[in-house]
């Protein structure tokens, strides 16, 4: 059987990060610039021989470009020593039960930041397969998460003068993918 190659559409897609600041209100922050690639042997997800996704360090976004910049330093990603994060995904499964929960899979894999790798799984819902009008066939995911900043060596803090707590440990991840069958 035929391998079928997918790739990100960027018009598309988006890749958000969410982190508590002073446990208050929440901040949120983008990848501006990142890649998922992914090989089937079918149009059905559950048949991903291969997902792979990066992100570009330097095109963190939080619009605050000094926020932008003490993100990207030793601190927290240390752009400059470590210019990616990568999820290599290990398995999708499909844990939908009954006709209303169908499309809701885990996707089991190791997530690299800083370069300290650790397995995450994390929750997708597929929205489907359809062919635009442009005749290219694209696949629909949402996929969200949660992981431990400080697990992956980003352990910066502070905490103000009445003991709150800068920057909360937990990350929460939301992705909306758009991926386009290739050839």
């Amino acid at each position: 059987m035929a391998t079928i190659k997918w790739a990100v559409d960027p018009m598309h897609s988006e890749v958000q990060f969410k982190v508590k600041h002073l446990m208050i209100t929440t901040v949120t922050g983008y990848f501006q610039n990142f890649q998922v690639e992914a090989e089937t042997s079918d149009d059905q997800f559950s048949s991903a021989s291969k997902v792979v996704f990066t992100a570009d360090v330097n095109s963190i976004n939080t619009n605050n470009e000094q926020r932008d910049t003490h993100l990207k330093s030793p601190d927290f990603f240390d752009a400059e020593q470590h210019q990616q994060v990568r999820f290599v995904a290990s398995h999708y499964d499909n844990v939908g039960q009954g006709e209303l929960q169908a499309d809701d899979y885990e996707l089991h894999g190791e997530l690299t930041i800083r370069g300290i790798t650790k397995p995450v799984t994390l929750k997708v819902e597929f929205g489907g397969i359809v062919v635009d009008p442009y005749g290219q066939t694209k696949a629909g995911f949402t996929v969200t998460g949660k992981i431990s900043r400080k697990e992956f060596g980003l352990t910066w803090s502070a905490v103000t003068e009445a003991g709150s707590v800068v920057v909360s440990d937990e990350i929460k991840l939301h992705a909306e993918i758009q991926l386009v069958k290739q050839g």
